[in-house]
């Protein structure tokens, strides 16, 4: 029999056991069951920039620290560190207990136990331009250019800066810095991203792409709960790739899914009243799991005016961009597009949640129709001006006739144009598209990690709107040097003014997670990072 029949064989085996198992099932075997219609194009951590991937990469691998419920920094491979009286030090000292899971590329099979030469292997990649991670902006400019990763010896990580930089310890908190054993990536070369090996509560044990991923228990992991008892509690995830959204809430119906992200437009209303609460008929029977989340949504307009493509269009003018602004009722938006799960985005592009959110002193756009036609008539537009383009995914679709509708109200020309995901990407990176819906989502709890997409010296990512002002750029760098966090919370309410009042983004709303989750789940909870945390998750 072939490599390549065996494995096959070994699928179809487990798929049937997944089937298996219900939740009534006498043997106590647990099985959590999602779907992620968007697909998984990789599993190696040095990719992860999308929610599909980092929710993967968070049951495979860890990281040198975790985020808890309430956003603090806790150990996890480390089980403490230490910064340096100037700030460009940080000592790291690791956990000797943790092992990698089984992998061919181990000596007889298994798993080794980790240290800091994998740190540093792991951490390097993500810089290393041969790898070409999206992920490389997250250190570039920040971590020394000569020696940035050090093993001092096999439990003691060194991380040396350029300067001091604080959110530091949450960017090693992102999936990018997941470890992984050199070993096992040479052995695998471009087939690691199928071929994932971590520390992680999980293991991969089968992956058809494009139909079923399953991931085992990892027996060895070395978490406990506060009892002593080794996690994780479930046996087994089985993540699905049904692309429609209909079908994904079907098969939560009928109890083939314990979990769905988020609601499809066309049966919100089924499910949802308009207050955003779960409708009668669903009580008892789901449970509607709503929390805050650190998410904008919003609208990218490409600000860099040596780009051709902004030398006859209207998005040029500041006064458009602002009249833009005014031009959206977020309010109504929230109500019949959203059934009010989340907040308008009145303020600034930092989202409630944070610290330094303040929508006393950071001033975004409210909705003025009058405003907006009179800052079109004051900018000069008419109606020879060009046609405006914006462009979103087919799921946001509904979202982007609203937005042209609101736009044509006061007199401005728009089209919608829909696009695969993937395409939309590759455009907005590489400065191909004027105007477009996005999001941005916390990496890690600073409000940094949403000032930096505007950092003239940062590429795309995750600049995609190419915006640049200098004195942002003076506050930008000054920030990052001052380690009194009401000082600092003070130059990112300036720096988000900066942007707010030069329009390279309209935000629509600061998000709210929400999910339809399983009565039978016990230990599901949420957190403002949208994490899939499966850990102390049982059935």
């Amino acid at each position: 029999m072939s490599a390549q029949s065996s494995t096959f064989l070994t699928f179809i085996a487990f798929i049937t056991f997944i089937s298996s198992c219900t939740h009534d099932r006498s043997d106590g075997r647990q099985v959590f069951r999602y779907n992620q219609p968007e697909g998984i194009p990789t599993l190696d951590p040095a990719y992860t920039k999308s929610q599909p991937t980092i929710w993967t990469a968070h049951q495979l691998y860890n990281t040198l620290v975790d985020i808890d419920d309430s956003l603090r920094f806790v150990p996890a491979l480390a089980k403490r560190w230490e910064i340096s009286e100037d700030g460009l030090t940080y000592t790291f000292i690791l956990r000797r207990d943790v092992f990698f899971h089984d992998n061919p590329a181990f000596n007889k099979g298994r798993g080794r136990l980790m240290n800091a030469d994998d740190v540093v292997y792991s951490l390097g990649r993500i810089i290393d331009r041969s790898v070409a991670s999206p992920g490389a902006w997250i250190f570039n400019g920040k971590v020394d250019t000569v020696k940035p990763f050090l093993a001092m010896n096999d439990s003691t990580f060194q991380l040396r800066l350029l300067r001091p930089f604080p959110p530091i310890v949450g960017i090693l908190s992102m999936k990018y810095c997941s470890v992984v054993p050199k070993e096992v990536v040479q052995f695998y070369g471009k087939d690691f991203r199928r071929n994932p090996c971590g520390t992680g509560p999980f293991y991969m044990k089968s992956w058809e792409e494009g139909q079923a991923l399953i991931l085992y228990r990892n027996e060895k992991y070395f978490e406990r709960d506060s009892a002593g008892n080794r996690l994780p509690y479930l046996d087994a995830v089985k993540i699905s790739f049904l692309d429609n959204k209909a079908t994904e809430f079907m098969e939560f119906q009928q109890g083939r899914l314990d979990f769905v992200n988020d609601i499809e437009a066309s049966f919100k209303d089924e499910v949802l009243t308009k207050n955003g609460e779960l409708k009668k008929d669903w009580v008892g029977r789901i449970v509607l799991n709503k929390h805050p989340y650190l998410n904008t949504e919003f609208l990218g307009i490409l600000f860099d005016t040596t780009n051709e493509l902004l030398s006859s269009s209207p998005l040029r003018k500041k006064k458009i961009r602002q009249a833009m602004n005014h031009a959206i009722d977020r309010k109504k938006m929230m109500m019949y597009l959203r059934n009010s799960i989340g907040t308008p985005a009145e303020s600034g592009f930092v989202p409630a949640g944070f610290p330094s959110f303040n929508a006393n002193i950071v001033k975004g756009y409210s909705y003025d129709p009058e405003k907006a036609r009179l800052l079109l008539k004051e900018a000069g537009y008419n109606e020879n001006a060009e046609v405006v383009t914006l462009k979103t995914i087919p799921i946001y679709a509904e979202l982007g006739a609203f937005v042209a509708r609101q736009l044509e109200d006061v007199g401005m020309k728009v089209k919608v144009e829909t696009i695969q995901r993937a395409t939309l990407l590759e455009e907005t990176s590489k400065a191909k598209a004027l105007f477009w819906r996005a999001n941005w989502s916390a990496d890690y709890p600073d409000a940094e990690n949403y000032l930096g997409v505007f950092y003239s010296k940062n590429p795309a990512p995750p600049n995609y709107t190419r915006y640049k002002n200098p004195e942002f750029d003076r506050l930008y760098e000054l920030a990052l040097t001052e380690n009194n966090d009401s000082v600092r919370y003070d130059m990112y309410r300036k720096m988000d003014q900066l942007v707010m009042n030069d329009a390279p983004v309209i935000p629509l709303w600061y998000d709210m997670a929400i999910h339809l989750v399983n009565p039978k789940l016990k230990g599901f909870k949420p957190n403002a990072l949208n994490q899939l945390e499966l850990r102390r998750v049982s059935k």
